[in-house]
């Protein structure tokens, strides 16, 4: 495990693709692989899309999980992402009604307020292009499944590689990285901000030509 920070509150460490981030009755999990670590209960306080890797979160006791998830939903817990998308956005925000469908494990962007909708916001700008894809980072405002993949789909941006929303490439790995979280220490209260850029995706790579790959 690649282990950002650790003591007996919280850890943060690096999601792997390919897993899920909290328990999925009795599927692998990433949490699987933090009580394997820690010989101890791991409380999940945000999500990450299965095939999403980057920088996470995790409460060890309950009091720093309701601690963190207070923070999550006042959103003084920042979500900082890296996305290849095609298409050239600038800047700007996206806010829309987002509705899942459990059956079809799939987001869509909705006109009308209903049971089960929910609003979504984030806020984006573009660090570099190349050719006809972009790298933009993103901030979300909200947490909803999917939300950055389908907002930016919906605009015929979708990202690289995402098959199940619009994307038509031979690359299978989403161009999504969880690149930076920053949050308040559920005891010490001390302000603590982690980051970690994708090094090994392909997608990303092009964008390291030239240092063009930066989340600044």
């Amino acid at each position: 495990m690649n282990i950002l920070y650790e003591d007996k509150h919280i850890i943060v460490c690096l999601k792997e693709r390919g897993l899920l981030s909290q328990d999925g009755n009795g599927k692998p999990s990433f949490t699987d692989k933090i009580k394997e670590h820690t010989k101890s209960e791991v409380y999940p306080v945000h999500r990450l899309d299965k095939d999403v890797g980057g920088v996470m979160v995790y409460a060890l006791t309950k009091s720093a999980a309701a601690e963190l998830s207070g923070q999550v939903a006042d959103r003084t817990m920042e979500k900082n992402y890296l996305a290849v998308v095609h298409g050239n956005p600038d800047e700007g925000k996206m806010e829309d009604l987002l509705f899942f469908d459990r059956g079809k494990n799939k987001s869509f962007v909705v006109k009308k307020d209903r049971r089960g909708v929910k609003k979504a916001l984030l806020s984006y700008e573009t660090l570099s292009r190349a050719e006809d894809k972009s790298l933009v980072r993103v901030t979300l405002h909200t947490g909803r499944t999917h939300q950055i993949r389908v907002q930016f789909a919906s605009r015929k941006m979708p990202l690289y590689g995402d098959r199940r929303y619009g994307g038509r490439d031979e690359e299978k790995t989403i161009a999504l990285w969880s690149f930076r979280i920053a949050f308040n220490h559920p005891v010490t209260k001390e302000r603590m901000s982690f980051e970690l850029l994708p090094t090994e995706d392909k997608a990303f790579r092009e964008f390291y030509k030239n240092n063009r790959l930066t989340a600044e």
